[in-house]
């Protein structure tokens, strides 16, 4: 999200109709519902943190502790819980 200034993009009419309401302080427009992007959709996240999550399950199925797991990964132990319970199911429902 970047800011824009809206003198270059709204037409002077529609400037002035929302500084009646808003000057000078700062305005957030949200994106139309049909734009909108789900969380992780732009970037690479998602699919680092599943193949995280993976790994930390392979680790655990391997032997490692929760509590070792959770130093590895600078997580929580219960984070850690959570991502094994959760992979467990994933794998299960494969």
């Amino acid at each position: 999200m970047s800011y824009q200034k809206a003198e270059n993009i709204l037409p002077k009419e529609v400037l002035e109709l929302i500084q009646n309401y808003i000057d000078g302080e700062y305005l957030y427009i949200p994106r139309k519902v049909e734009k909108k992007k789900t969380w992780g959709e732009t970037t690479k996240i998602k699919q680092e943190l599943s193949k995280r999550n993976t790994e930390i399950y392979k680790a655990y199925l391997a032997g490692k502790s929760i509590f070792m797991l959770a130093d590895l990964y600078f997580l929580s132990t219960k984070s850690i819980q959570r991502i094994v319970l959760n992979e467990k199911k994933r794998t299960l429902e494969t």
